[in-house]
């Protein structure tokens, strides 16, 4: 590397002078300020590790680690020794954090199972492997080995928000992996069989990579029509193609918005598209409930 110094003449009518560092500096430079600095930067750290320090990490086994569709697997954790952390999953859609061993990075997973399921010492999780991510390595484990959890957090989908009584129809919105934590409000129960259209459209490419369409019966009759929707659908597809905002609103019948609530949670888009068609009918922005 070469550096080329210039020489600048000085003018004729030039002092030489001692140079003097201009007064932004000086004031940078003030010993009150810089301790100041120093001292709020020092609390700042402080309070990151002690924010870090009071994560509870509880370890547990899984017990079932296997395919659920493509690119997607089922993962249960055994909680029969910590029933501390199972109590704490009280509402569906909560989530939690997830480390494997060797790797300080937690993932963020939604909860699966219902929290009925967790009484008896169960989560049970939807998690979809991408490479190279921290969920391809949970995705790779066998039963037997060991991760560590957070407690549940979260608000989860606040239900009690629309009792069946004043909100007949409720509209379910899900895509990929974000059937999950639906998995877990459907079998939970929200009286769905006691609202008078309780819809689900439940978004993925193909049926390969659509997960839960061995409960699908199940949901049917616990009150929940299941509208599925691909977006590259196989040759032979009769139902709903592309993408679930658009089925959605080729499918919409009328509604009466004052009565009417929905459940979202998926991809970003979709959620954002649903939410403003909704709005747009009058549907109330509080009775459009998200886990996130």
């Amino acid at each position: 590397m070469s550096f080329t110094i210039s020489h600048t003449p000085l003018a004729p009518h030039a002092h030489l002078s001692p140079s003097l560092p201009p007064m932004s500096i000086l004031r940078r430079l003030n010993p009150s300020r810089l301790t100041l600095r120093l001292h709020r930067r020092r609390l700042a750290t402080v309070a990151a590790a002690v924010r870090q320090d009071t994560t509870l990490w509880t370890p547990a086994p899984l017990s079932r680690v296997e395919p659920a569709a493509e690119s997607l697997f089922h993962v249960r954790v055994d909680l029969s020794d910590a029933p501390d952390l199972a109590s704490s999953y009280t509402r569906p859609g909560q989530y939690l954090q997830l480390r494997v061993p060797d790797v300080e990075k937690p993932s963020f997973l939604a909860i699966a199972s219902p929290p009925a399921l967790a009484a008896k010492g169960v989560f049970e999780f939807l998690v979809k492997s991408v490479e190279g991510s921290i969920a391809e390595l949970l995705c790779g484990m066998k039963k037997g080995d060991v991760v560590e959890l957070t407690q549940a957090m979260g608000k989860g989908f606040e239900i009690d928000q629309i009792p069946p009584e004043n909100y007949p129809t409720v509209l379910i919105f899900a895509t990929g992996s974000g059937i999950s934590p639906i998995r877990s409000l459907i079998e939970s129960g929200f009286n769905a069989d006691k609202r008078s259209d309780v819809k689900l459209f439940y978004g993925a490419r193909n049926l390969d990579r659509m997960a839960y369409q061995d409960r699908f019966k199940d949901w049917e009759a616990s009150g929940v029509n299941i509208v599925p929707v691909l977006s590259q659908p196989q040759d032979g597809w009769t139902g709903q193609s592309g993408y679930v905002q658009a089925a959605f609103s080729r499918a919409k019948q009328a509604y009466n918005p004052l009565s009417t609530a929905a459940v979202l949670c998926g991809q970003k888009q979709m959620a954002e598209e649903v939410t403003s068609i909704l709005l747009a009918d009058g549907v109330a922005s509080e009775k459009i409930l998200k886990n996130f």
